[in-house]
């Protein structure tokens, strides 16, 4: 067998293992944001997911190693979002209108991950702690570094970078973790693609009044 034949059929032989546990993880972020850690079951997450229980602790070992992973996995999603806009390259108006819809869609499609999310963070954070300290702590850091820029360029209003970046966070993902209020004020069972288009739309009215000269963002 030729190096070649034998790397593809490794590589091939990988394809399952990732495609199982992305199933695993989309199930387990149904079920814990739910049901929290604490209620949870592997039982329930297996039958979300349509694969045997054996599968489940043979890839992530443990019901908590399982809820971190989908933690990590959910965080990761959202700093990538952050490092594809909030760059030099873009604009402020076309780099934070570019963030705030891609959390929006995510708020949109995934309110069972967001709302995991709130759940751990309303039970003290504890498996998240590390990543919010150092992970976090030096991705706003380096974020810091983008405003500053804009702002040097006469392109964004002097305001606090990480508290800007807090109320996008916090509004963005209101969309997702406080949905059935938002949308009984509304006056419906669950808000619509309008609607959030709407709080796009109106967030952005916020955004434009920092970013400076407008002329030079359109």
């Amino acid at each position: 067998m030729s190096v070649t034949t034998k790397t593809n059929r490794i590589a091939d032989a990988g394809v399952p293992r990732r495609n199982n546990t992305q199933r695993i993880l989309t199930a387990a972020e149904k079920i814990f944001a739910a049901y929290g850690l604490a209620g949870a079951r592997i039982d329930d997450i297996a039958k979300a997911c349509a694969l045997p229980k054996a599968n489940i602790l043979y890839y992530f070992g443990s019901k908590e190693g399982l809820y971190r992973a989908t933690l990590e996995r959910l965080l990761a999603g959202w700093l990538a979002d952050a490092d594809e806009w909030l760059t030099i390259e873009h604009s402020p108006r076309v780099g934070l209108e570019g963030y705030v819809r891609a959390k929006m869609l995510f708020s949109r499609r995934k309110p069972a991950a967001s709302r995991l999310f709130m759940h751990e963070l309303l039970a003290g954070g504890g498996c998240v702690q590390d990543f919010l300290r150092t992970t976090l702590r030096d991705f706003v850091q380096s974020k810091a570094l983008v405003f500053a820029h804009w702002q040097e360029q006469g392109l964004f209003a002097p305001i606090d970078p990480a508290h800007f970046l807090f109320l996008l966070w916090s509004t963005t993902q209101a969309y997702a973790d406080m949905q059935v209020q938002f949308a009984a004020v509304l006056g419906r069972k669950s808000l619509s693609v309008a609607d959030f288009e709407k709080g796009i739309e109106t967030l952005m009215q916020l955004v434009d009044s920092v970013c400076l000269p407008k002329e030079a963002n359109r």
